[in-house]
């Protein structure tokens, strides 16, 4: 029997009036990345027996008349930072080799557990989760699955996550967002990624890049399935984040999109016809379209987060850094030792920078309900073929620098067949209010934009 779902909105109903069972996702998911994993790479540990023991544990306790929650039987995959008991957490990096079992669930994983997800396996990430391109050099980076033939970078640091949410592998993933680890997955493989205000989801049990800034969020398929799983993320009532279906054509009416007019940089000519589409569509369906100039760049302004990332980075994993022989990938390796250069005052004066910088922010949103932006100026370039040492999150990084909440999504589609992501930025602790908007956007363009791996994978 196959069940034939692809959202977790679908499995959830059909979990609730009994057409499958927790046992039957749990095969089915296990089928779909054991069949793939060859060629997409998307994880990094499967314990398959563990997996259908708690996939029947679910159902049993269904049969005795334990309620089911939120996520009853739904198969969810934990990027590779983030503790499951009695699994090895590699952290993408060899440098972990041989580390002890984490002999405690992370607690994420615990308030997913709780919810009643089965953690379907670890995903790979970029190492240390300290790069927004998705390679790995040590161990190797996912496959993009919106082109089997050139291999084209999936986004990271939550490259496994993205690609395994995008190939229809599992119907969701957790992801962790410092500089836009979740999002330009999302805008590079095509699938919805919320990033959330930093200190609202714990991180505890997960390795740290920058405390400061570490966020984790859901990865999903479509606008509803995020707010699902960031319900249950974020220990709020099931349904408090789902959005309320609309129609399509009156999608914004009476909201206000933030529109900035200095970027920063160019945009490649397809994400600019995809950024124009995505303002016209806003305006047709009934939403003001109010012009930001802000005094700098969105470039300008998301450059000094690289030195938080660097220097916490260093504080964290410089002594595997420093190694000789060493381990680490030299991308990463490259980008953690700049951290040891730089100098407290620099550091202090760019907290400084940041304070005052955050309220120039938060007056924007007086006049708006949420700024547009493209999450990444390009779409998914070839592996190998883009520049390893400078940063994709031009973009996704203004949003962690001034500790805001933002959602990316699938905007369209260029001639070559590549995704191109759109974000929306809030203020910070508004999650609900971001996958409010995505949801008018998602519904108004006609719904959501599946990877065409689907047609192999399921």
């Amino acid at each position: 029997m196959k069940s034939n779902l692809l959202t977790i909105d679908a499995m959830r109903s059909a979990i609730r009036n009994g057409t499958v069972s927790a046992e039957l996702l749990a095969i089915e998911s296990l089928d779909h990345v054991i069949k793939n994993q060859d060629r997409l790479k998307a994880f990094v540990h499967i314990d398959e027996k563990r997996v259908l023991d708690e996939a029947k544990h679910l159902d049993r306790q269904a049969t005795i008349g334990v309620p089911k929650q939120s996520l009853h039987g739904i198969p969810i995959a934990i990027k590779d930072i983030i503790h499951v008991s009695g699994w090895p957490t590699g952290g993408g990096s060899l440098t972990r080799r041989g580390a002890e079992l984490p002999k405690r669930d992370a607690l994420i994983v615990s308030r997913l557990r709780n919810a009643g997800a089965v953690i379907i396996g670890k995903s790979a990430t970029v190492e240390y989760a300290f790069g927004g391109w998705g390679s790995n050099e040590t161990l190797g980076a996912p496959m993009n699955p919106w082109d089997l033939v050139q291999h084209r970078v999936p986004g990271g640091s939550s490259n496994g996550s993205g690609v395994a949410v995008a190939a229809g592998l599992v119907p969701g993933a957790i992801g962790s967002d410092t500089g836009g680890s979740i999002r330009l997955p999302s805008s590079f493989s095509g699938m919805v990624g919320l990033k959330t205000t930093a200190g609202l989801i714990p991180t505890t049990g997960v390795l740290p890049l920058s405390d400061m800034l570490d966020t984790l969020g859901p990865m999903t398929r479509t606008v509803r399935d995020a707010a699902i799983l960031f319900d249950a993320m974020a220990d709020y009532e099931e349904g408090t984040s789902e959005p309320s279906d609309i129609d399509g054509s009156k999608a914004f009416q009476s909201i206000r999109i933030g529109v900035p007019e200095n970027l920063g940089v160019a945009l490649h000519p397809d994400t600019e016809v995809v950024w124009k589409q995505t303002q016209a569509l806003i305006a047709a369906c009934g939403g003001s379209l109010v012009p930001i100039r802000f005094p700098m760049s969105l470039a300008e302004y998301a450059a000094p987060c690289g030195m938080f990332l660097a220097v916490d980075g260093y504080r964290h994993y410089g002594s595997f850094a420093e190694e000789e022989p060493n381990r680490m990938g030299d991308p990463v390796r490259q980008r953690i030792l700049t951290g040891k250069a730089v100098r407290a005052v620099d550091y202090a004066n760019n907290l400084m920078r940041r304070s005052k910088e955050k309220q120039v922010i938060a007056k924007v949103f007086d006049a708006i309900d949420a700024l547009l932006m493209p999450s990444t100026a390009f779409p998914a370039p070839v592996m190998g073929e883009h520049p390893e040492h400078d940063s994709p999150g031009v973009f996704t990084r203004f949003a962690n620098y001034f500790d805001l909440a933002a959602i990316s999504l699938p905007a369209g589609v260029t001639p070559s067949g590549l995704p191109v992501g759109m974000q929306f930025v809030v203020p910070g602790f508004q999650e609900t209010r971001a996958i409010d908007v995505a949801y008018r956007f998602e519904t108004a363009n006609g719904g959501p934009i599946f990877c065409p791996y689907f047609k192999d994978a399921l």
